[in-house]
């Protein structure tokens, strides 16, 4: 039986129900990053192929940021709980199979059902969230932390991926999924409700499969002129996605009840809240990536003692999600976006200074210095989102922000790590594509690996200064062009009045 949800004071039960979303929120971020270790093992025993390896670490990023608009939807239309209780299911069967996979072709299945379900999980997760906290100030402080969740899932990644393959095989880093999965299927039917628009009208299935479709394939065209250069491989399947999403868009305009609502992005402080989800996750992964590879490659530290220097950065970034719905409330979401570039900029420039002989004092006061901003991104996106719209459009509203996220995420490595592999192969030995295969060559002269890794240390720099110009001009916009009464923005009162009469709550 339907009920309005009309109490705004958030109980026990409220907060328990953000502990129990928090658990499934941070194993799909924490897979973002965490097998970035465990490839080199995976490599040494399943013997995949080059693009088999590429798919084994794409194909997650290419389900979650191609379904994430359409399960968001699909969450809103029959019901949010019920999609995060299928998804968790099929992230721990995934995860499972990853686990002990025989060979690459069944870790990439497993694989992409872990995306697949990983994109029913965010959406929903956050639109359930904002079910749990009807007051606004409230509900940013949840969001504040489920943010910190989602971005420390990031930070800590390979910092737990350290651990586990310190003692364990690389399907150790799989397997710890399985209990926070049984735990959330225990205990969010007791805690959680079920939570759905009142006329959620005819699902366009057609708008569903043209969606992921068209992000599948941009993305797909994106990372793969990045990594082998412009060609028709490329080039058809990105003119094919694009046009797709733009026939999409269009057709969102005529129907009424959109998979999107594209009049959002009329308001400049969530454009470039939207944006701000975008670039930071892309400017994140790349030189997260660029940077394990130097202080393992080039410094030579050992793969744990490498995750542990994240540590500072990881703490400072999630606590800057915690911390950023209180500050926002008094000093503006203009403030805050503003913020949030050009502390990412500062933290981004900061591993110039970074050598062949040393850099981890750098390396450590960049991810500080960047924490800040990117614990700002994460928080700010994730609430403007859900704030912009009524509860009814949630779940969809959500995606929108998390697929910036994921988007991010996947373009960062492909888009700023190959720059640096442009330049790795420019100035370096050109002796192997890659630093590793050059220093794992048999009677490498000491000369030429030195030579290598000056040319890797030459392309961290580039992609990092590439990145933190770019967040210095949106810091820029920020402060120019958005508007200084921009405090709670106007979707936060639409959503906290207006919209919530529009769903309904079922114990």
């Amino acid at each position: 039986m339907s009920r309005q949800h009309t109490n705004t004071s958030p109980g026990p039960r409220a907060w328990l129900g953000l502990v129990v979303i928090l658990g499934p929120v941070l194993l799909v971020s924490m897979d973002g990053s965490i097998l970035f270790l465990a490839m080199p093992r995976i490599s040494q025993d399943l013997t995949p192929t080059a693009d088999q390896a590429l798919w084994i670490l794409d194909v997650y990023g290419f389900a979650v940021g191609s379904l994430l608009i359409a399960f968001g939807n699909l969450g809103d239309r029959y019901g949010r709980l019920k999609l995060l209780m299928i998804g968790a299911t099929a992230f721990g069967i995934g995860s499972a199979g990853a686990a002990f996979a025989p060979g690459p072709e069944l870790l990439i299945v497993a694989r992409a059902l872990m995306g697949v379900a990983g994109a029913t999980l965010l959406p929903s997760a956050l639109a359930v969230l904002s079910e749990l906290f009807a007051d606004p100030r409230r509900r940013a402080q949840a969001i504040g932390v489920f943010a910190a969740a989602f971005a420390a899932g990031f930070a800590v990644g390979p910092v737990v991926g350290g651990i586990l393959l310190e003692r364990f095989w690389w399907g150790s880093v799989f397997l710890i999924n399985l209990p926070v999965v049984a735990l959330f299927l225990l205990l969010a039917p007791i805690l959680l409700r079920e939570v759905r628009a009142t006329r959620p009208g005819r699902v366009d299935v057609l708008s569903v499969v043209t969606s992921a479709a068209g992000l599948l394939l941009v993305i797909y065209a994106l990372k793969h002129a990045a990594a082998e250069g412009p060609s028709a491989v490329a080039v058809v399947p990105g003119i094919a996605g694009a046009a797709l999403l733009v026939w999409f868009a269009r057709r969102q305009r005529g129907l009424r009840h959109p998979l999107v609502d594209f009049s959002l992005f009329r308001d400049r402080v969530f454009t470039v809240a939207i944006i701000t989800g975008l670039l930071p996750l892309a400017a994140w992964s790349a030189t997260a990536y660029l940077a394990g590879v130097y202080l393992q490659s080039v410094l030579g530290l050992p793969v744990l003692r490498a995750a542990l220097l994240a540590l500072p950065g990881a703490v400072v970034l999630t606590v800057s999600c915690v911390v950023t719905p209180l500050v926002v409330g008094r000093v503006g979401k203009r403030a805050a976006l503003a913020v949030c570039h050009f502390s990412i900029a500062a933290g981004l420039l900061l591993l110039l200074p970074t050598a062949v002989t040393g850099g981890t004092g750098w390396y450590v006061a960049s991810t500080v210095v960047a924490g800040v901003g990117y614990g700002i991104s994460f928080s700010v996106v994730a609430d403007t989102a859900v704030g912009a719209v009524p509860p009814a459009r949630a779940g969809s509203a959500g995606a929108i922000a998390e697929t910036s996220n994921e988007l991010g995420n996947a373009l960062g490595i492909a888009l700023l790590g190959s720059l640096a592999a442009l330049v790795f192969r420019l100035q370096g030995p050109d002796l192997a594509p890659t630093l590793g295969e050059t220093l794992r060559l048999p009677g490498l002269a000491a000369a030429a690996a030195e030579e290598a890794k000056t040319a890797f240390v030459t392309g961290l720099h580039v992609a990092a200064a590439v990145a933190g110009v770019l967040h210095l001009a949106l810091g820029v916009f920020a402060v120019r062009r958005l508007s200084s009464s921009a405090r709670t923005g106007p979707g936060i009162r639409h959503g906290a009045h207006e919209g919530r009469r529009s769903s309904t709550v079922s114990p």
